[in-house]
């Protein structure tokens, strides 16, 4: 802990995913689209909160639960082909939308629009955090389908990474089914 951080505060992402109100990357999203004020004021992304801060999202002050408050929700969910693993609300094929769950949740992580398959949506932002970061290395199975031949260097290729949304994926053991 930085010697300037007091105990008792806590990343402002996590304080508004903590309310239930959406997830800690969509947090910073808003954060960083200045739509979020601390007691009046507009913050940059890694801001802390303390007790007593009044956090606001587009003008409406949001609340924080204790844990005490809100019991942690886990769904497993055998997604669908056309379901979008977002909860962005004007996707109306949101994953969000097809579940039509009563209380606030999240996807951990995200399946393509046209994959199918297994996907975890949670209300607790701590959990999400230690599956999805990489330091953690958990493993994650995908089957796919091609449209070219497999060959013994395509497989090859494959595993080495492929250039995908910018990046290269990581290297991984690859085999044909």
């Amino acid at each position: 802990m930085k010697s300037d951080q007091k105990e008792d505060e806590i990343s402002l992402n996590k304080y508004i995913s903590s309310s239930g109100f959406c997830s800690r990357r969509e947090a910073d999203k808003l954060i960083e689209q200045a739509r979020v004020t601390v007691n009046g004021e507009l913050v940059l992304p890694g801001y802390r909160v303390a007790a007593g801060d009044v956090v606001e999202i587009d003008g409406e002050p949001i609340k924080s639960k204790s844990k005490s408050q809100s019991k942690p929700i886990y769904i497993a969910l055998n997604k669908p082909v056309g379901v979008t693993s977002t909860t962005d609300p004007k996707d109306k094929t949101n994953i969000i939308y097809f579940l039509n769950y009563p209380k606030r949740i999240f996807p951990v992580g995200r399946l393509d629009k046209d994959s199918d398959g297994l996907i975890f949506l949670t209300n607790d932002g701590d959990i999400v955090n230690k599956i999805l970061r990489a330091s953690n290395n958990h493993e994650k199975e995908y089957i796919v389908t091609v449209d070219k031949a497999i060959t013994p260097d395509f497989i090859q290729q494959m595993g080495n990474g492929i250039p995908m949304l910018g990046t290269v994926t990581k290297k991984c053991f690859v085999r044909q089914e």
